[in-house]
């Protein structure tokens, strides 16, 4: 089992950047597939980037596509999510999820470990 604690939202203008960081519990981070998801009021959550345990596979959402980008640390028990360029339309609720497993996820159903959430709103 593992707990996941995100750090790192808040407000910055468009153009922006902000890193954010999932911190995990427990002593097998690696072997562990990772994501971020976001959710914005009145939509769904849905899939921002993914990486599997040894980072070799990673998908991102196309529309963050080179501009974010998806990172983790297995010695820090860490998954990064560094974002750029920042946009109005970024704002949400940014979660981090994991799930055992090789691969790296796209279906928020993929996951059975989730964070609290941490906001980010991109405004001027």
């Amino acid at each position: 089992q593992v707990q996941l604690v995100e750090s790192g939202g808040g407000l910055v203008q468009p153009g922006g950047s902000l890193r954010l960081s999932c911190a995990a519990s427990g002593q097998t981070f690696s072997r562990y597939a990772m994501g971020w998801f976001r959710q914005a009021p009145g939509k769904e959550r849905g899939l921002v980037a993914a990486i599997s345990r040894s980072a070799v596979s990673i998908i991102y959402a196309d529309s963050v596509k080179g501009r974010f980008t998806i990172s983790r640390d297995n010695a820090k028990n860490t998954v990064y999510l560094q974002m750029n360029s920042l946009k109005p339309e970024d704002t949400a609720v940014y979660y981090c999820a994991g799930v055992l497993g090789p691969g790296a996820y796209r279906e928020s159903g993929a996951y059975n470990y989730w964070g609290q959430g941490t906001q980010v709103t991109v405004s001027s």
